[in-house]
């Protein structure tokens, strides 16, 4: 039987049940035409590239589905009709892979990265704004003492 990945994106506030829902309505059409679904990853809310309907983001979706090419057209009517799905995306592929997406493999790498450090703090007059917790020794910021000014009205000569 063929392979297919179908992506869909939901509204924004949907919850993530309904997304759910949702995949689980497909995952029925998609067995009463005699296949099956063999991987389901939600992605999360994320943000859209341009307006959709009105919304700026949405809830991603990815479904693996092994079934006969005379399911899909069905699925993909019901995706249209349903107005909590924004939009739907479904192509042939050669394999379902297992391992997790690239979307949610990238989610776990950054929470994986520390980020505590952001490289080194630009050099300039002005702070960052996030008070002083550590001391600036540049000359700019030091206070001069009175004995260090000379002349009438603290003006150097």
């Amino acid at each position: 039987m063929p392979l297919y990945e179908c992506v869909f994106i939901a509204r924004n506030d949907v919850t993530q049940q309904q997304v759910e829902a949702i995949a689980e309505q497909v995952a029925t059409l998609i067995a009463e035409g005699g296949g099956e679904v063999k991987k389901r990853e939600y992605w999360g809310l994320r943000g859209l590239a341009y307006k959709i309907k009105k919304n700026r983001k949405g809830h991603y979706m990815l479904l693996g589905i092994e079934a006969p090419g005379t399911a899909l057209p069905e699925v993909e009517r019901q995706l249209g009709l349903n107005e909590d799905v924004l939009r739907t995306l479904t192509v042939r592929v050669e394999a379902i892979d297992e391992a997790p997406s690239a979307v949610l493999a990238k989610r776990a790498d950054d929470r994986d990265r520390d980020r505590g450090f952001r490289g080194p703090r630009p050099a300039g007059r002005f702070g960052s704004g996030r008070g002083r917790e550590r001391g600036d020794d540049r000359e700019e910021f030091r206070a001069r003492p009175r004995d260090d000014m000379d002349g009438p009205g603290g003006v150097e000569e």
